[in-house]
């Protein structure tokens, strides 16, 4: 399985301006540059996009773990937060802290814990990541 994405780029490193692409279309000229990277600027970036990949990867091992166990979410909500920090000239991504809020009829503290753990080890985005990974899963009522 293979799945595409397009970067173009105009301009300078700070001056200039990009547009993502997906195959899918799901994004389509999504605009991107420093002030939406460094900034607070309409638009989104890598990092963003990133959280939103690590997010949902994790959020989709965890409802296969609980299927496997013999359970199914009422609802699995997940943020991850994406660190980017400078490193030397450059930056790095140091951390993606994801934070789990889950309801689940019928599991235990710990089944849940296990289950979440080994999908923020598992999920293909968390094995990628060569940074930080921290996990924050409770159960609501």
């Amino acid at each position: 399985m293979i799945r595409k994405a397009n970067a173009v780029w105009q301009g300078s490193g700070r001056d200039g301006t990009g547009r993502l692409t997906s195959a899918s279309g799901v994004l389509s000229e999504a605009n991107y540059g420093y002030k939406t990277r460094f900034e607070n600027e309409a638009g989104t970036n890598p990092e963003e996009l990133l959280a939103a990949s690590h997010a949902g990867c994790f959020t989709m091992a965890v409802a296969f773990g609980l299927q496997q166990a013999g359970f199914t979410a009422d609802e699995l909500k997940t943020e991850a937060a994406v660190s980017l920090d400078p490193d030397g000239q450059g930056f790095k991504i140091s951390k993606s802290a994801l934070t789990l809020r889950a309801r689940i009829p019928g599991i235990d503290a710990a089944k849940f814990q296990e289950i979440a753990k080994g999908a923020e080890k598992n999920c293909p985005i968390s094995k990628v990541l060569n940074a930080e990974i921290t996990l924050d899963a409770a159960l609501e009522a």
